[in-house]
């Protein structure tokens, strides 16, 4: 078994859209919104997955794509995986009016970022993005915690008719902010970047790698020099622009670079 290794129980399995699940555990883990979790599922595979709750009853949301979370997203209560963690360096916040754009499943990160932020009394504004109305997460959640919530769908199908990123670019052409925070598509955060560099604001993004190990040894999360899994997964906008990779290759779980 892996060190640290953590054997919990699922205290809750649910739907959050036709793709996406929530899946809480029994116990409680304290951590910075934007850390993250090795999780196994015995026999199948380890995985990382971001805290999209914290503390008791901690928990994960994640996208059934692959054999991992296909295998994951057939478990339910009582049922028992493993945890490693947390791990990795998470979101800082700065200021007191944050804008935090977040598409599609990069709202489990974000989301504990939201409630946080807005429990110490900062004016949040969420950017919410998704293709369509039913894959929207966490818009309910993220507005009882007191964010004001703009929704964005590719298809138009609720809110803002595009990309969560020409709503967050209409939103800071109106109003000011202290800081941005970002996770999705590595594309729609480096156009996050651009929008932020021109205005000057300081953003952090958290980027989503391929990771074995958690702790920076299987380099499977390189970039650029870099361990995603270790010197991130949240990295400031000073550090985004040095990696030349971000939004362009990464590496499959082979090892082998390839295209975004």
């Amino acid at each position: 078994m892996a060190p640290g290794l953590r054997m919990v129980r699922v205290a809750e399995h649910r739907d959050e859209s036709r793709s996406v699940k929530t899946m809480r555990f029994q116990g409680r883990m304290e951590a910075r919104p934007g850390q993250f979790v090795m999780v196994w599922v015995p026999g199948v595979d380890e995985f990382p997955m971001s805290l999209s709750h914290t503390g008791e009853r901690f928990g994960i949301t994640y996208q059934v794509l692959g054999d991992g979370t296909k295998a994951l997203s057939k478990l339910t209560e009582g049922d028992v995986v493993g945890i490693r963690g947390p791990f990795g360096r998470g979101f800082s916040e700065a200021g007191k009016r944050l804008l935090v754009v977040a598409g599609g499943v990069g709202i489990a990160p974000t989301a504990p970022l939201v409630e946080a932020a807005t429990k110490a009394g900062k004016e949040v504004h969420l950017v919410l993005g998704a293709k369509s109305a039913e894959e929207l997460v966490f818009e309910k959640r993220c507005a009882e915690s007191g964010a004001r919530v703009h929704v964005s769908t590719d298809d138009g199908s609720k809110g803002y008719a595009g990309f969560a990123t020409g709503l967050a670019s209409s939103l800071l052409e109106k109003d000011a902010f202290d800081a941005v925070y970002t996770c999705g598509p590595e594309r729609m955060i480096t156009t996050m970047m651009g929008i932020c560099k021109e205005r000057r604001l300081p953003m952090q993004a958290s980027v989503e790698r391929i990771m074995k190990c958690g702790i920076g040894v299987c380099d499977s999360c390189a970039l650029d020099g870099k361990h995603v899994c270790t010197d991130g997964p949240v990295f400031g906008l000073d550090e985004l622009e040095r990696f030349k990779e971000l939004g362009k290759t990464r590496l499959d779980r082979t090892g082998r670079k390839t295209g975004i």
